[in-house]
Order: C-alpha cells, then structure tokens, then sequence
C-alpha cells in the first residue's frame, strides 16, 4: 500500500476528492495532508475524515524558501509519503525539495500544459479566443509547471464565459482527473488519462 502526502494552501478541495478516492481496492493511502498556512480551510476537512495534518507558516520565512522548506519536509518526511501529491500549494519549490521527491510528486494545473504555465490561466485561455481549456496532472520537475504529462481533462469554452465560470467548469475536471491518475500512478502506471 502507497503512502501519500499532499500539500494544500486552501480549501482543499482537490485534497477532499483524492482522499475520498482512497478507499476500498485503491493501491494508496492517505497520511498527512500539510500547508503553508494554518488557516487552510482543507486543514479541517482532512482532520475530519481521519487524515493526519501539519501547518508550517511561510511567512515568518521572509523568502528564505529553503528555510520553509526544511521545516516542511520534518512533517512529509516524519510521514514516509512514497507519493507527495500538490493540490493547489501556491508556493514555489526549490530545486533541491523537489530533487528530494522526483519521480514521485505530483501536481495539478489548471491548463492544458504546455499552455499557460503560471497564474491566471483561465483569463489567458479566454483572452487568446481558446475553444477549449482544461487542467493537466503532470510529475513536478525543477521547471514551473513542467514534467511529464500524466493525465488531462478538457472543458469546451463557451460563449460569455469568464474566468469565474471557466474555472469552475475546469475544477469539476480536476476533481474527476487527479483521484484517476493518482490511482494508476500509485499502481506503477505512468500512462496517460484523457478526459473529454
């Protein structure tokens, strides 16, 4: 049985659909969900369904991301993940934490990579008159929002959509796109999912 760790910033609900899914035959397990902010609401929706979770505040850092880091990684590393999933952590790695995980962690975008790496990608859909957008499971490598394709889903673009109702077309995708991959990920299967 795989260990799994995932690092949220927010409300988690990425986190909530994985560890919904992590169940019954799943070849993974839950066991620490953590944040850059103890305020994350997706704290207490882990705490509620039985997850482990630890908050490492990135703020008193003051850019000192490999500071951060270390203090983030007793709490992945005291939990043994053999896979560390990123569900919407808005931070930036550094080389080496994300050296110390390769071949393992994923992270979900909210594009059809190779477009619209970084922020705001549904604005950018829509402002380059993009028919389609969607979201991209990928292995996290040292480049943003790079790394292998494992997985993506795509919403038609409709008209008098904006970035509001855009995304929210695109997250009911990721909530159907992440639990799908990590579950073959987590059985040794680095195929490719494609959802309509």
């Amino acid at each position: 049985m795989k260990r799994v760790a995932i690092l949220i910033s927010g409300g988690g609900s990425n986190m909530v659909k994985l560890v919904e899914d992590m169940t019954g035959d799943h070849p993974a397990r839950p066991v620490l969900v953590a944040s850059n902010d103890r305020e994350a609401g997706g704290l207490g929706k882990a705490a509620a369904m039985g997850v482990p979770t630890a908050a490492v505040d990135h703020r008193p850092f003051k850019g000192d991301r490999e500071a951060f880091e270390t203090a983030l990684r007793q709490h992945i590393d005291a939990s043994e993940p053999d896979i560390l999933c990123l569900a919407g952590f808005m931070r930036i790695l550094t080389p080496s934490f994300i050296r110390a995980y390769e071949g393992r962690m994923l992270n979900i975008h909210p594009s059809l990579l190779p477009k619209y790496k970084g922020l705001h990608t549904h604005q950018r859909a829509l402002d380059a008159s993009d028919t389609e957008a969607g979201c991209t499971v990928h292995e996290v490598t040292a480049e943003l929002d790079d790394g292998p394709i494992l997985g993506q889903a795509r919403v038609p673009v409709q008209p008098g959509d904006d970035a509001d109702t855009l995304a929210a077309r695109v997250l009911t995708q990721e909530h159907r796109l992440y639990p799908a991959v990590l579950r073959r990920f987590a059985a040794g299967d680095r195929g490719r999912i494609d959802l309509g």
